[in-house]
């Protein structure tokens, strides 16, 4: 059985292609961070390589299955930045031509233990070009029983050259009650924080598994959201200052900073709720009383042009715009709160 929860229609198709034998040689599967991208690779590689009848591929239950889904299968591999290099010490930006060539000598040879070769390529946006244009050519002229599935927040970032070679599939965010459910029944989470889990994911269902094994996600939320309100309170030297914290991060680790401005974003959007009275809608239920402080703060205009600039600068920054003028720009175009009616803590 698919482990795959949700994203019914892309399983359905790929369910299909597998008993027709008509499974494309590559598949780009699009998302968001936690969408569940890596879940579908799994699902895909164990199917083509159960030892289950049929119908009922994949088992979970074989040896093939097992193996794979621990990471031991030799014939399924995933490659990220994370292997790119052998010097840990330093910043690994790309995913380069070595690691390609290495699985591309690989992929030439038969499967050794299974019926197909799998292999995984996870945000493949952090492809080099030289190693996207390596891939490339192996995507041009598909051979023997190989498969190719490539992960990624942005197709936009890959070679178009390469996202043509590929069947394209994009997943779509869970619904809240579909999350809500998956960590009631398949993860034992008690109601109260399945509900808050499953509204601060924005439908990533790998996001929420993830922090309810965090116990310290309340602390990093306080910081964050302290970490807002020292903004919002302060003057340009501490904007300023905030921006290029933000800024060298960004250049350590993208996903973290896309990740703090959703954050941002969302508490905004609470904060429009709460202003406007839809108070059953607010997904930060954690911080609720400190957002409808901060709801009679600021004016109906006012929010609404915070979240234009969150979600600007998110986008200017997946387009390769310089991190630090977009942050400070950011920063100084979010209104001042008045030391009168600074929000609650």
């Amino acid at each position: 059985m698919w482990q795959t929860i949700g994203h019914s229609g892309t399983i359905e198709l790929l369910q299909r292609a597998i008993k027709r034998g008509g499974l494309s040689h590559a598949y780009l599967l699009v998302g968001p961070p936690h969408i569940g991208k890596m879940t579908i690779a799994i699902d895909i590689a164990m199917a083509l390589n159960c030892r289950a009848e049929p119908d009922k591929k994949p088992c979970g239950e074989c040896v093939a299955c097992k193996k794979i889904a621990a990471g031991r299968h030799s014939d399924v591999q995933v490659l990220s930045l994370n292997q790119n290099g052998s010097d840990d010490s330093k910043e690994k930006t790309e995913i380069g031509i070595d690691l390609i060539k290495d699985m591309l000598h690989s992929a030439s040879l038969p499967p050794f233990e299974g019926y197909y070769r799998v292999y995984i390529i996870d945000e493949a946006s952090n492809l080099s070009m030289e190693a996207a244009n390596r891939l490339l050519k192996t995507l041009e002229e598909p051979i023997g029983k190989i498969i190719f599935i490539l992960l990624t927040a942005n197709s936009g970032l890959i070679p178009i050259t390469v996202v043509s070679r590929c069947q394209k599939l994009k997943l779509a965010r869970l619904k809240t009650l579909e999350i809500e459910k998956a960590l009631n029944e398949r993860w034992q989470i008690e109601p109260e924080k399945a509900l808050l889990l499953a509204r601060l994911s924005h439908g990533c269902l790998g996001w929420a598994v993830e922090a309810s094994h965090k116990s310290d996600l309340p602390a990093e939320r306080s910081a964050q959201f302290e970490k807002m309100q020292t903004i919002v309170k302060g003057g340009y030297s501490e904007r300023f200052a905030a921006a290029s914290i933000i800024a060298q991060q960004f250049a350590k680790k993208r996903e973290a900073v896309y990740e703090t401005l959703d954050t941002w974003a969302g508490w905004w959007r609470d904060i429009l709720l709460a202003k406007t009275g839809c108070h059953s809608d607010i997904i930060s239920l954690d911080f609720e009383p400190a957002l409808a402080e901060m709801a009679r703060t600021y004016t109906l205009f006012q929010i609404n042009a915070v979240i234009k600039y969150i979600r600007e600068a998110g986008v200017q920054l997946k387009q390769n715009a310089n991190s630090r003028l977009v942050l400070e720009a950011l920063m100084l175009n979010i209104p001042k709160v008045p030391e009168t009616t600074a929000p609650g803590a």
